[in-house]
């Protein structure tokens, strides 16, 4: 793991939106080809973001909603350059945290099918048939905290 690896937590519309919506906008939009309009969505407003940047340098980004007891992690994003390197792993570390400060007793996510494995490492348990979500096959998974 690089050394110059720092994570914040912000909202949304605080100075570090545009990093991260550049982050998602490159990973989803384009490498992906997720449509524009799926991508962007009004729990981006209540949701708590997490950005991860090396050297100063946005690589990462995630969000956490919660609901009532529990929370969905979700815009896992890893430029590509970054993948392997520890980043994703060290970025929903971080979101599991704030979930576990935020006193939520259960995580949930929706994969993509071929990161079930890594989420898998971190205790979370595939459920459910896989199914298309903007055409990328994905899996629910759930965690207790």
């Amino acid at each position: 793991m690089r050394a110059d690896l720092k994570i914040e937590t912000f909202g949304w519309g605080d100075p570090q939106t545009d990093a991260a919506r550049a982050v998602r906008q490159r990973v989803f939009i384009d490498e992906q080809q997720v449509p524009e309009e799926l991508e962007w969505d009004d729990d981006d407003e209540i949701c708590i973001h997490a950005l991860a940047s090396v050297a100063g340098q946005p690589v990462a980004t995630g969000r956490l909603l919660q609901r009532a007891d529990d929370g969905k992690i979700g815009r896992m994003a890893v430029i590509a350059a970054y993948r392997g390197m520890g980043v994703g792993a060290k970025l929903l570390e971080h979101l599991m945290r704030e979930a576990e400060d935020a006193g939520l007793r259960k995580l949930f996510l929706s994969a993509q099918t071929y990161a079930v494995p890594f989420y898998a490492r971190y205790g979370f348990v595939a459920e459910g048939d896989e199914y298309l979500d903007a055409g990328i096959p994905h899996r629910d998974m759930r965690r207790a905290i």
